[in-house]
């Protein structure tokens, strides 16, 4: 096995509803989803945004489209009209899930 960062298998974008972001996370390769699926939990995902204040996270999972969303509550300090975050829509975000790593099979 070998780690990677997740940006090397896939792709997210991000943006809010209100203090709520919400992330898409698809992987490049279909058959990559799976492995997706098992490692990147919503537990995992919410880790990754504590620091910010996250108070829970869901993933909704897509496997017609091999895509998965994150909704992360309480994560962007008040949302785009009460945040004095640079960034309240939390477009950003998404490069931090892509920040997570994966153990990827050798080859």
């Amino acid at each position: 096995m070998k780690t990677v960062s997740l940006h090397a298998i896939a792709h997210s974008r991000a943006g809010d509803k209100g203090n709520r972001l919400n992330m898409s996370l698809m992987p490049y390769d279909p058959a990559h989803y799976r492995l997706i699926a098992e490692q990147v939990t919503a537990d995992r995902v919410l880790a990754l945004f504590t620091h910010r204040g996250a108070t829970g996270c869901v993933r909704y999972d897509l496997p017609n489209l091999q895509a998965f969303n994150f909704v992360v509550d309480e994560v962007l300090e008040g949302g785009v009209n009460g945040s004095l975050n640079l960034d309240g829509h939390g477009k950003s975000n998404s490069f931090r899930l892509l920040s997570l790593t994966v153990e990827l099979p050798e080859g």
